[in-house]
């Protein structure tokens, strides 16, 4: 079987190229540009700035990013804010007891322009309490607050 490189044939530029990149074992390796971080830190930026629109979009009625669907992202936004309303009720079940039927409709309110403070559901009930110039009762203890905790939260 005749040898494809053989010593008496000419070998174009395009063969040398080709055994220069061959990697011990045989293997074409390919040749990869070096990574521009300029370049990658730019598009991390930007996936940074588009993260904290959408998040804003969806905590805080920030303005809706373009590419996604305004109806989707309203949904969202409702059920996160629901889910935070059921925390704070959990957390904070006099508020519960004493706004009633209002807790659902004031929270949602409250919650649509204002990112979950720090300090967890303890301190969005706290800073919710203050929102509606309300004392933040302790939480209560023992089976009435095992019994609170367990009711469904409208």
């Amino acid at each position: 079987m005749p040898d494809d490189h053989a010593v008496d044939e000419p070998r174009g530029p395009d063969d040398r190229a080709l055994d220069e990149r061959r990697a011990p074992d045989d293997r074409v390796t390919e040749e990869r540009p070096a990574p521009d971080e300029h370049a990658a830190d730019q598009r991390r930026q930007r996936l940074a700035d588009a993260q904290r629109g959408l998040l804003a979009a969806l905590v805080a009625g920030g303005p809706l990013p373009d590419g996604f669907d305004p109806v989707r992202l309203r949904i969202e936004a409702a059920g996160l804010i629901a889910k935070r309303r059921g925390l704070v009720a959990r957390s904070a079940p006099d508020l519960v007891i004493r706004l009633g039927p209002r807790f659902a409709a004031l929270f949602t309110e409250y919650a649509e322009r204002r990112p979950k403070p720090p300090g967890g559901s303890l301190g969005d009930a706290k800073a919710f309490a203050d929102w509606l110039g309300l004392p933040l009762n302790p939480p209560p203890a023992g089976r009435w607050a095992r019994f609170l905790r367990r009711r469904p939260i409208s």
